[in-house]
This record gives C-alpha cells, structure tokens and sequence, in this order.
C-alpha cells in the first residue's frame, strides 16, 4: 500500500474517529481525556528514544510516569471540577523531583558521577514540557461553555492546516521548496496553503458555531492565522528533535504518518496558543 492511501485512510477513519471523542462531552469529555493520557505514554516513550541517542538519560520508567501525571492531573481537574492551577503545582513538583534524583540518585559507577547531570535534567525537563504539559492546555479546554465548539475547530484547524499545506505544497510547490532548512520539501505553496485553508476553517466555525464565535469575523481570521503558524513550526520543531536524532519517524505506529509524536507533534504546540487566543479573542 503507498504511503499516499496509507495517508488518506487515516484521515478518512483517523479524524472523524478523533472529532467523534469531542462531541461525547460525557463528564467534561471523559473520553477524550482518556485518549490524551494513552497517546502521552506512548508519545513519551518515543521522545525518550529520540533524546537518549544523544544524551545522557534518567530511568526511563521514572520520566514517563512523571510525565504522564501531567494529563491525569488535567483529568482529574476536569472531572472533579478541580482548579486548574493544580496543574501548575503538579509541574513545579515533578521538576523538583527531576533535580532531586541527581542529587539522591547519583551515577556512583562513573568516575564523575555528576558529569552528565545536566544532560539527564534538561532532557528530562524537555520531555516532561513537550510531551506532557502542553497537551494539558487541551484538558483545561474540556471545562469551557461551548467546550464542544472549540474543540472540534481546534481538530479542524490543526488536521486541515496540515491536509491544506500537503495537498497545495503537492500541487505547486514542486518549485519553491525549500522553505526551511529542517524539512526541506516544506514549500512556500504548502505554507500558503495550510494558512489559507486554516483561515477558511475558522470563517466557517464563525457561521457553524456564532455562540462560541461572537463579534466581528476578523476575530476568527486572526484565529486562523495564530494557529496556522502555530501548527506549522509544531510540525517542524519535532523535525529538529527527529533529525538531531537522525530518526526519520518517531514510530512506526500510525501507517503513512510513522508514530504519535509525528501525529500530535502540531497539536502540542497549538493546544497553549489557542487556549492563550480563544482567551484574549473572546473572554473566556
């Protein structure tokens, strides 16, 4: 099967099957929470490979836990109707902790035990941040009015900024690739492309959705665009972890589209910019 029906299959089965998880808002959407937690397991394991090709790392079993704490955390806000600031305090524990196994944890068996202590804390800073505090913003949406609308345009808008940028960078961008050095068969078509689409899915939530989406359209144009570029540079920031790594993907999970980090990678970057915007847009 070519890595071109293997892509549209996921999308055809993929995204329905994900926008489905939005529109049961059972107990402040139980279910897509669930999924949230499984796809951090899973996508942290796959960070830590990408990471321990060059660094020095800490137990394994210990980061993922910690940072799997971080969407339970999130679950348990929503669910118990929790404040949300208790995922704050969850992050500045598990950072604590991170510092506090080098120090009670040394590497006794080296003959600089604390020489690659550095490494073992920033990389488990970043895997904790990327993999597990981001997606949070996500579980923090779940308790909104209008949850259910704002969630499913932030799928929409993730998943059609990448199919827009795909398919237009596949039509004209044979002869302006190149955009960005991290993936070279980025296109300024493709960028354009994913953009403009992006924007079209925002005016069309203003028309679907005008309880959630009041005012003028300008706002959601704005909104577009925040998040157009914002899930674009999520795309390639997880190049530059893949490649640093000289991985192609980050697993071999989801076919035509390699692991889950490969998939969420512009989810986890957008999910704070939009929460940050929908904030400042419309004074939730």
């Amino acid at each position: 099967m070519s890595k071109l029906v293997q892509r549209l299959l996921v999308f055809f089965i993929g995204v329905p099957l994900v926008l489905s998880m939005v529109f049961v808002d059972y107990s402040n959407h139980l279910i897509l929470h669930i999924a949230m937690i499984v796809v951090t397991i899973i996508a942290s394991l796959e960070m830590y490979g990408l990471l321990a090709v060059h660094n020095s790392m800490q137990p394994r079993m210990l980061v993922i836990t910690l940072t799997v704490l971080l969407p339970i955390t999130g679950f348990l806000c929503a669910f118990l109707s929790l404040p949300f600031d208790l995922l704050t305090y969850t992050l500045i524990f598990i950072l604590l902790l991170i510092l506090l196994y080098e120090v009670l944890f040394p590497r006794v068996k080296d003959e600089e035990p604390f020489a690659l202590s550095n490494s073992r804390i920033s990389s488990s800073f970043l895997l904790v941040i990327y993999s597990g505090f981001l997606i949070t913003f996500v579980a923090r949406m779940t308790v909104w009015t209008n949850s259910t609308a704002y969630l499913s345009v932030f799928l929409a808008m993730v998943f059609g900024c990448d199919s827009f940028a795909w398919l237009i960078g596949m039509l004209f961008g044979k002869g302006n690739r190149g955009l960005f050095l991290v993936s070279p068969n980025k296109s300024i078509a493709g960028f354009t492309g994913g953009v403009l689409g992006t924007i079209g899915i925002g005016i069309l939530a203003w028309n679907i959705f005008p309880q959630a989406f009041p005012g003028s359209v300008y706002k959601v144009v704005i909104l577009g665009l925040i998040a157009s570029v914002s899930a674009i540079f999520g795309d390639l920031i997880e190049s530059v972890l893949k490649r640093s790594a000289h991985y192609k993907d980050s697993g071999k999970v989801i076919p035509g589209r390699g692991g889950i980090l490969d998939s969420i990678d512009s989810i986890l970057l957008l999910s704070p910019v939009y929460f940050i915007a929908i904030q400042l847009l419309y004074g939730i």
